[in-house]
């Protein structure tokens, strides 16, 4: 969690005769408030470092602004409706290559969306589009070709985080969309084997040095050394109460079973950048997957990478956080 202090610098001295009435000059003060200022700078720094970050839980105010995936699956028929993963985060973000917004015309009026599915709907062309909702990070499980409360969730999360009218169900705009952003999916996408995601694009701030490079659209977090990734792992973020900060950053501390003293919750593999805020495992994020957030850290749900991370990472490492 970010820890900010602040302190009141030396008092405005009028301009007469050098002096504040007391004999001492506006130099003296002012370096003796400096001195002060900088004691309590301190102090914030290793306080922020100690608190650390923890994962929040499921009644915690929610991760995103649009209406997210989760929750318990209804039993519909025979089929299983799987559990989903919490959208893309909410933050405002550019789309992905390849998707453009139509214009919008100033006299006529477009025709109503046609429905293609909705709840209660059961047919291939459904596994499709959990498939594709898979692709993108809405959908975190196999594909059942079955139309449910936790499909249409999903569906209207993707629908609210691009500006389309939430119902849940998948017209032809909605459709369209997400034609625009997903590959067709393969057999084994299909029989849920395997999730193919769309490759990660690199921030151009990643493409020089050693780089921690985390995208917030991809959910990802690419280990670059020299422009080459050498692995990459999937992240969650904190929540828009608590936001896990953008920019470039630096490595300043590596704490290998670190637990956080403001939440009593382990932190291992801590990479930390900025304040309180680090790279880190997640049992949470492991167990519970994007239903959950992070209190601003970037959280890992893989031990044994990050801890091949924190094994390869130096103090110094340049951490660049970007949509």
């Amino acid at each position: 969690m970010p820890i900010t202090t602040g302190a009141q610098g030396a008092d405005t001295v009028r301009e007469t005769d050098g002096t504040d009435g007391t004999g001492r000059s506006p130099g003296t003060r002012a370096r003796r408030g400096s001195a002060v200022v900088g004691r309590a700078l301190a102090a914030a720094v290793v306080l922020a470092v100690t608190v650390g970050c923890s994962a929040q839980s499921p009644d915690r105010p929610s991760t995103a602004v649009d209406d997210k995936p989760g929750g318990a699956a209804t039993a519909e028929g025979a089929a299983r409706e799987p559990s989903t993963a919490t959208p893309e985060a909410a933050t405002p973000s550019a789309e992905p290559s390849g998707e453009t917004s139509p214009s919008p015309s100033a006299t006529a009026t477009p025709a109503p969306a046609e429905v293609l599915m909705e709840k209660g709907s059961r047919s291939e062309k459904v596994r499709e589009l959990q498939a594709r909702l898979a692709q993108i990070g809405w959908f975190d499980d196999t594909p059942t070709g079955t139309y449910g409360q936790i499909t249409a969730d999903a569906v209207k999360g993707f629908q609210g985080k691009r500006g389309l009218t939430a119902t849940g169900r998948t017209d032809t705009v909605t459709w369209q969309r997400l034609l625009g952003m997903t590959k067709r999916p393969t057999k084994d996408e299909l029989a849920g084997k395997t999730v193919n995601k769309p490759s990660v694009k690199l921030d151009p701030r990643c493409l020089t040095g050693r780089v921690l490079c985390i995208s917030k659209t991809t959910r990802t977090l690419s280990w670059v050394v020299d422009g080459t990734v050498k692995s990459t792992m999937d992240v969650r973020f904190g929540s828009q109460y608590t936001p896990t900060r953008e920019g470039v950053f630096s490595v300043f501390l590596k704490s290998r079973d670190h637990v956080s003293t403001l939440y009593d919750t382990p932190m291992p593999y801590a990479l930390f950048f900025s304040g309180g805020q680090a790279v880190h495992y997640s049992a949470d994020f492991a167990a519970s997957g994007y239903n959950g957030a992070s209190h601003g850290c970037v959280n890992v749900r893989d031990r044994g990478a990050v801890a091949s991370l924190f094994d390869q990472v130096r103090k110094g490492d340049k951490v660049v956080v970007h949509w």
